[in-house]
């Protein structure tokens, strides 16, 4: 059996199963249960705390898992490496201290980081060669510096609302654009790449519809040029010769100017329908 890690709880823990029961798994009814079986698919789901994921898989005990690029990174762990990105728990980090404290990153060399992510800012700050005293937290990081335990923070960062709360500014580069992704051990396990096309099907169903819409013959360049579609679209004739019906997978995010544009040029009849799943 293929044996998956999924995250038991955090930002990533529902839509990770919602993915999955999706892509056609029965995961755990009950939100206590840590190890559930679906005989039907031959694997087996262990629920488990997101940060502990990657040192699961990374060390074999584990096939396959999902949990964040950056816990992946904060773990560094060898042994597991990202297989595919889910499109979802986007998240960015950033350097952030009292303004006018630092430049750079070099700017850093021998100062104190709190990050609640050693592993993730130590490995950034290494490839440049940069040396700090890293200060872990598990949370509220904002707080290190005022607090007085660090001189400066590595987190999260959205707005920047929090940091500008705690009195502190964002400088130097990004230090990762983080997403839930897919982590795989070292050995391949059967059933993995299974689990790879039913999740991309998934993706691909969150990111399209299906367009149908009547339109008139002679207008069918210019309505393939407005909704291409991901190959082609299909053309069936109609009863009136002089029409024909068009289907059309566009990106869902555009559907509606797409549609405008569409009726603009003289379809008509235009409906959209949701796509449950997909194989491209």
């Amino acid at each position: 059996m293929l044996r998956i890690a999924v995250p038991n709880k955090g930002s990533l823990a529902d839509t990770a199963s919602e993915m999955l029961q999706e892509a056609g798994y029965t995961g755990r009814r009950d939100p206590k249960d840590l190890h559930v079986i679906d005989p039907v698919n031959e694997v087996e789901f262990f629920y488990l705390r997101p940060k502990d994921i990657a040192t699961y898989v990374g060390s074999g005990a584990l096939d396959v898992g999902i949990t964040g690029r950056d816990l992946l990174l904060d773990a560094r762990m060898p042994g597991a490496k990202e297989m595919e990105a889910l499109g979802f728990g986007e998240s960015t980090f950033r350097f952030a201290a009292p303004p006018g404290s630092f430049g750079s990153v070099e700017d850093l060399e021998g100062v104190r980081v709190a990050t609640a992510y050693p592993g993730l800012v130590d490995g950034f700050l290494d490839e440049r060669g940069v040396a700090v005293d890293l200060v872990p937290l598990d949370g509220a990081v904002e707080s290190a510096v005022r607090l007085g335990v660090a001189d400066a923070v590595a987190d999260v960062v959205s707005t920047g609302t929090t940091l500008k709360q705690a009195g502190l500014e964002i400088f130097g580069p990004v230090i990762l654009q983080s997403e839930a992704v897919l982590i795989e051990a070292p050995n391949e396990a059967d059933g993995t790449q299974t689990l790879v096309r039913r999740l991309r099907g998934v993706m691909v169903a969150r990111r399209f519809v299906l367009i149908d819409y009547d339109l008139p013959a002679n207008l069918i360049d210019a309505a393939v040029a407005i909704a291409p579609g991901v190959e082609s679209p299909t053309i069936s004739p109609l009863r009136d010769p002089t029409w024909v019906a068009v289907r059309v997978m566009s990106p869902r995010k555009d559907v509606n100017q797409v549609m405008d544009a569409l009726y603009a040029i003289g379809a008509r009849a235009i409906l959209v329908t949701a796509i449950h799943n997909a194989r491209l």
